[in-house]
């Protein structure tokens, strides 16, 4: 179709769409990998007009279909990981009671803004707005909604430090929360932009239980892993008052050589961003759990924490329980 044959001695060569083919006596199909391209790029603003990408199509002139292709992912909506997130450790500072501390143990733990202390507790972490949001999906059930699946969240403060075990914050519990999934397998966060502290790239880690009931003891959490946050947004959101440590201490780690998200670069863990440092910013993740596979859950995390001198394993950092001594005032090195 749109293929125009010569008829009679004097005819033109066959066209396609105006354009003459490079191999007149082939098939449309096999006219080669530039005519294919020219073809695609030619319907660029066709599909725009219809709100689709040309990688939705595919090759539409080679008349196939890639299964194995991954679509893009579009500001607003969820990254997603192209199978079962993958297992991370859940570091020296889970306060899961695997190591030292139990927040979930709490009563007022099962919140949506973590932004505050709770319980006997009190103070409230200062830093730019943000809203967590993660999509649990049942990979063991076709990747339909995990409803009813509890999510345990914690990360560092805007100082790199955790509530709980770092100097200066051992009697606070905030940026801790947990949230059970709705229908749609979603649950949301209110928090703070977290900080690079020295060692390790930003990130949020979470912890996956079947039900609230589950949170009371660690070892039944079905998926622990992170949250990585995408560079050009810690440039911009550490470029404010409060964060200047972040500066220093992003400089000196990359997504690729971070002990936790460097063996694909965080690729299936990447959130997506959208938002300001004046309105607050929104971190969005797809999380594939797959209760079919044994997940490493938490505990404590083996030599050099999850991602000091020794990559993910053994000895917590100094100042976690188990590591003696006291965390550095900038936080933990490691965690």
């Amino acid at each position: 179709m749109g293929k125009t044959a010569p008829s009679g001695p004097s005819a033109q060569p066959p066209t396609y769409e105006g354009r003459p083919l490079a191999k007149p006596d082939e098939d449309i199909y096999d006219q080669g990998l530039r005519f294919d391209m020219q073809t695609v790029l030619g319907r660029r603003k066709l599909l725009a007009a219809f709100g689709l990408g040309v990688a939705g199509l595919g090759l539409a002139a080679c008349g196939k279909s890639d299964d194995s292709a991954s679509g893009g992912t579009t500001a607003g909506n969820a990254s997603t990981s192209a199978g079962e997130i993958p297992e991370e450790t859940a570091g020296p500072y889970p306060g899961d009671g695997s190591n030292g501390p139990d927040v979930l143990e709490q009563s007022g733990i099962v919140r949506s803004d973590i932004r505050s202390s709770f319980g006997s507790a009190s103070g409230t972490a200062e830093g730019i707005p943000m809203t967590l949001e993660l999509t649990i999906k049942d990979l063991a059930n076709g990747g339909a909604a995990f409803a009813g699946v509890a999510v345990y969240v914690w990360h560092a403060n805007r100082d790199g430090k955790y509530s709980m075990y770092s100097e200066g914050v051992t009697d606070q519990n905030y940026l801790r929360g947990v949230q059970v999934a709705d229908a749609a397998g979603k649950v949301t966060f209110t928090s703070i932009f977290p900080a690079c502290y020295d060692g390790r790239w930003p990130h949020i880690h979470f912890e996956v239980y079947p039900d609230q009931a589950g949170i009371a003891d660690s070892t039944k959490a079905i998926a622990t892993s992170q949250v990585a946050l995408p560079a050009d947004v810690c440039k911009t959101a550490y470029a404010t008052t409060g964060y200047e440590q972040s500066v220093t201490n992003l400089a000196k780690v990359s997504l690729s050589t971070d002990n936790v998200f460097g063996d694909d670069s965080g690729v299936s863990q990447l959130g997506t961003v959208t938002g300001d440092v004046t309105s607050g910013y929104k971190v969005a993740l797809t999380v594939g759990v797959d209760t079919g596979t044994q997940a490493g859950g938490g505990g404590q995390a083996p030599a050099g924490g999850e991602g000091g001198p020794g990559g993910p394993g053994g000895t917590p950092p100094s100042g976690a329980p188990g590591g003696g001594g006291t965390p550095p005032s900038g936080g933990p090195p490691t965690a």
